[in-house]
């Protein structure tokens, strides 16, 4: 079934110049982005975004990492979108990532790991209609 996912290039590979090399990944594996921005989430979008995370230590963490530079979003379309986007996310923690996942090539560090994706169909709606709500 053809369904939607969202996905964060952070700050952390944007400043690396991962950018075309995770969307060429995407689009390889036959998804397709149907929408794109590349922007500086504000301190509320990102609080709105990671909401779920309120209560735990590293929020403030995660916030002010994803404010600190600019970020790519995209919304993805495809065939079973949200669980081809988590494999080839690869693991939370890079260091558990396999080789060949975006993770698993390029982060070092749980806290900044190059890429964000929606983890579920709920998260995906949520996640969407908080940075595509045009769509």
């Amino acid at each position: 079934m053809s369904e939607r996912s969202f996905v964060m290039i952070k700050p952390d590979g944007v400043a690396a110049g991962l950018t075309g090399e995770i969307i060429s990944r995407i689009e390889r594996r036959g998804l397709v982005v149907v929408g794109l921005k590349k922007l500086t989430v504000t301190r509320d979008a990102a609080e709105s975004h990671y909401a779920e995370h309120r209560a735990r230590p590293f929020f403030g963490e995660l916030v002010d990492f994803i404010v600190s530079g600019p970020v790519v979003m995209l919304a993805v379309e495809g065939q079973g979108a949200i669980g081809a986007l988590r494999t080839m996310m690869g693991a939370t923690n890079p260091l558990d990532a396999a080789p060949g996942t975006v993770r698993g090539d390029y982060a070092l560090d749980v806290g900044q790991n190059i890429i964000h994706g929606s983890d579920g169909e709920e998260s995906a709606a949520r996640e969407l209609a908080l940075h595509f709500a045009e769509l």
